[in-house]
């Protein structure tokens, strides 16, 4: 299914259809996946690594850096979609090695200050490189 650009407005999908989204300001062109869902009122997030916008390059600096770059992509496309980081009610954390996680703790702190903060699941694999990926769901209903 074709990607489409961001549409304004709380209900640009029925409660049955699926709307591809995709801002151009995250993911580079040629990958075949779009950075959000919209389904009625939610919308699923594609995860996000710490790469620099439009490109597959991950940021320079270790865990930290890739962590809030990663946050940085979720908040572009959340605002992109005409929502916010405030609305997140979940979000899984994928990190290459569980040892990472205060440090992304953290980092994920400052993007959700505010008590409580959304769900969260980390998830670690064996070690192969410092590598912080997050995706969130958003419930629109919620307001």
């Amino acid at each position: 299914m074709p990607k489409a650009k961001l549409p304004s407005g709380r209900n640009a999908a029925s409660p049955r259809t699926a709307t591809f989204l995709d801002s151009g300001r995250v993911f580079p062109p040629e990958l075949p996946l779009s950075e959000a869902v919209r389904v009625g009122n939610l919308l699923f997030l594609s995860g996000q690594l710490g790469l620099v916008p439009g490109t597959m390059t991950l940021v320079p600096g270790g865990i930290r850096a890739e962590a809030r770059q990663a946050l940085e992509n979720m908040r572009t496309v959340l605002e992109s979609a005409g929502s916010s980081l405030s609305e997140v009610v979940k979000c899984t954390v994928m990190l290459a090695d569980i040892g990472d996680w205060p440090a992304f703790n953290e980092v994920y702190k400052t993007f959700f200050p505010a008590r409580p903060q959304p769900a969260v699941r980390g998830l670690a694999g064996p070690r192969a490189g410092t590598i912080a990926g997050v995706n969130a769901l958003r419930d629109e209903r919620i307001r």
